[in-house]
């Protein structure tokens, strides 16, 4: 029985001999919705602010400096 393990573990290891890149992929794509979500995130925070200094704007009647 512990013969018949050690086949399969022999045989998932040269199947599949290396894990760093798949470790590598899966980093890089959570990199890329981490930046991703920052950068959604960072365009709707602009536009609210927009918003907000248009409205101040409007309140205090188009005042220059």
């Amino acid at each position: 029985m512990l013969e018949l393990f050690y086949a399969g573990v022999r045989f998932m290891r040269a199947r599949f001999p290396r894990e760093d890149g798949a470790v590598a992929t899966e980093y890089g794509l959570l990199l890329v919705l981490i930046a991703l979500a920052i950068v959604v995130a960072a365009g709707l925070l602009g536009d609210r602010l927009d918003l907000v200094f248009s409205d101040a704007e409007s309140e205090l009647g188009g005042a220059t400096p």
